[in-house]
């Protein structure tokens, strides 16, 4: 709740050194609305979310052994583009992604790190997540090999 507290606190000083037009609702109203948004967006996603694919390039992938050497190219990949706001075990800026390939299907999280701006603008997990953490993923334009070689890292994270 007191994260929740600081991030509308940050969000609301945000939108207000922005200029144009002024926030309607206190920082105390504003963690509480954000609840609300998190709810609602949440009962509009799928019960199944491990079963989504999302929206992006990736349709089927069909996991097999795992790969080492693709590992080690994927722990190298996130540690340069992904550690400012995702932490293994850890809430950052984005969620913890420890056993996210438990959560999520391999084309979902691929069409994430794929397809941000398109997964939380039609996706209702994406949306959920967003209205969660308030900060959209940012897209790295990564290309399929590494987003690939990511999710196969993530594997040996559960």
């Amino acid at each position: 709740m007191k994260l929740k507290f600081l991030t509308g606190l940050a969000l609301s000083a945000l939108l207000f050194s922005c200029g144009g037009e002024t926030a309607e609702t206190t920082t105390a109203e504003a963690p509480a609305k954000e609840e609300a948004k998190v709810e609602e967006v949440a009962e509009a996603a799928p019960v199944d979310d491990a079963m989504s694919k999302g929206v992006g390039p990736i349709s089927e992938l069909i996991l097999e052994d795992i790969d080492d050497a693709l590992v080690e190219k994927g722990k190298e990949i996130y540690k340069t583009n992904c550690t400012a706001c995702h932490k293994i075990g850890k809430r950052l800026v984005g969620p913890a992604l420890k056993g996210v390939t438990e959560r999520r299907s391999p084309e979902w999280i691929m069409n994430m790190i794929l397809n941000p701006e398109g997964m939380v603008a039609e996706d209702p997990v994406a949306k959920a997540l967003l209205a969660e953490y308030l900060a959209p993923m940012a897209n790295q334009s990564l290309s399929e090999d590494d987003a690939r070689a990511i999710l196969e890292f993530f594997r040996t994270k559960n």
